[in-house]
C-alpha cells in the first residue's frame, strides 16, 4: 500500500513512517519543516527505495494537489497539526490556518484525487486527532467515541474543528474516512518543548523542572510506537466512516509522572542529589483541562488492539533514548520559543 502521510518529519507522524516502511508500505512523507519538525526523524527509512519526501505546507492546496497527482496514494494519514497548547495560547492564528484550513485543503484535494481516480472502494482518508476534543473530565469517567465535544483551547477547539470537517466530507461527497482521537504521546523523538523531554533535559542540566498548578493535572500516556501500530491497524481494518479512541491505559497525574522521571533518571545517571528537588510548581495555564481519560472498549473489541507498553516501562525506554541521543535534541533546543514559559495569556 503506498501512503500519503502529513507531517511525516513530526514526532507521531515520524514513528508512523518508520513503522510503515519497516512492514513494507510506500510512504509519502509531506512536511513543510516548521519549528516542530526535524528529518533526522526519520533518518533511518531515508535511503528505502519505500520512502519518498515532499516538502510542502498543508496550507498551500495547488502543492498538495500536484503532490496527489504524482504519486497516486492508496490511502492518506493526516496527521500535520500545531499541536502545542501554550503556543496555541499565545498564537491562536496559526492553528486555525494549520488544523482547520489545512485539512480542508487536505480534503478538497484527496476528493478531487478519488473522484478522478475513479472513486476506488480501496481508498481511505484516516485523520489523526486527540482526545482533547472532548474537554475535561472530572474524577472518574471516560471519554468514548459518543462523548460530546468540549474543546477548552485554541488547540482543542481547531482539531475539533479538523475533525467535524472530515466527518462532513464523508457524509456530504462520501469521502471513505476513518478517524482516530489519541491521548497524550510520549517516547523517542519528541519534540523538547512538551512535558515529558522539558523534565528530562531540565534534570539534566540541573535546572528548574516547573509543573503547572499543583501538578493534580491527570492525563492518559501513550507511548508512541504503539501508537503508530494502532494508526496503521485502524486504516486497514477500521470500519469505514467510524472513530476509534485509542489510549495508554496507563493515567498519571502530572506531579506522578515527574516524579517517575526524575527516580528513572536517579538510577540512570545519578546526580548529587534526587533530580526531584528540581521541581518547582509555577502559575497554572489558563483554561487547564483537569483531566484526560481515554475508554479504549471500542479499538479493543473490533480490532484487537491494545497497548503493550505501560508508562514505566516505557518512561525508562524514552529516558534512555534521550541520555544516548543528545547529538539530536541538542540542536533543537535553539528553536524559537524551547525553554521558554508560553502560554500565560
Amino acid at each position: 500500500m503506498k501512503l500519503l502521510v502529513t507531517g511525516g518529519a513530526g514526532f507521531i507522524g515520524s514513528a508512523v513512517v518508520r513503522l510503515a516502511v519497516s512492514r513494507g508500505h510506500e510512504v509519502v512523507n509531506v512536511d513543510a519543516l516548521t519549528y516542530a519538525a526535524c528529518l533526522e526523524n526519520v533518518a533511518s527509512v531515508a535511503d528505502s527505495p519505500l520512502y519518498s519526501f515532499e516538502q510542502a505546507d498543508i496550507r498551500n492546496i495547488a502543492a498538495l494537489e500536484a503532490i496527489f497527482a504524482r504519486h497516486k496514494p492508496d490511502a492518506v494519514m493526516h496527521l500535520a497539526a500545531e499541536s502545542h497548547v501554550d503556543r496555541s495560547i499565545d498564537g491562536p492564528q496559526a492553528f486555525i490556518e494549520t488544523n482547520v484550513m489545512g485539512t480542508y485543503n487536505m480534503l478538497q484535494a484527496a476528493r478531487q484525487y478519488w473522484e478522478a481516480e475513479g472513486k476506488p472502494e480501496s481508498f481511505r482518508f484516516h485523520h489523526i486527532s486527540t482526545d482533547e476534543v472532548f474537554g475535561s473530565l472530572g474524577a472518574t469517567g471516560q471519554f468514548t467515541e459518543e462523548t460530546p465535544y468540549d474543546p477548552r483551547s485554541p488547540y482543542s477547539a481547531s482539531k475539533a474543528s479538523s475533525d467535524h470537517l472530515v466527518r462532513a466530507w464523508a457524509e456530504t461527497y462520501g469521502l471513505p474516512v476513518v478517524l482516530t482521537n489519541c491521548s497524550n504521546n510520549y517516547g523517542p523523538y519528541h519534540f523538547p518543548e512538551k512535558l515529558i523531554p522539558v523534565v528530562i533535559l531540565n534534570a539534566l542540566h540541573g535546572r528548574p523542572i516547573p509543573i503547572y498548578g499543583k501538578g493534580e493535572n491527570v492525563r492518559d500516556w501513550l507511548y508512541v510506537e504503539d501508537h503508530a501500530d494502532a494508526l496503521l491497524l485502524v486504516l486497514e481494518k477500521g470500519q469505514l466512516n467510524r472513530s476509534y479512541n485509542i489510549g495508554g491505559e496507563n493515567e498519571r497525574s502530572n506531579l506522578e509522572l515527574v516524579q517517575t522521571i526524575c527516580a528513572t533518571l536517579d538510577r540512570l545517571k545519578p546526580a548529587t542529589a534526587p533530580y526531584a528537588e528540581l521541581i518547582e510548581f509555577v502559575t497554572d495555564r489558563p483554561g487547564h483541562d483537569l483531566r484526560y481519560a481515554i475508554d479504549p472498549t471500542r479499538i479493543r473489541t473490533e480490532l484487537g488492539w491494545r497497548p503493550s507498553v505501560t508508562v514505566e516501562e516505557g518512561l525508562e525506554k524514552t529516558v534512555r533514548w534521550y541520555l544516548e541521543n543528545e547529538a539530536w535534541w541538542q540542536p533543537l533546543l535553539a528553536r524559537e520559543g524551547v525553554g521558554k514559559r508560553l502560554g500565560k495569556a
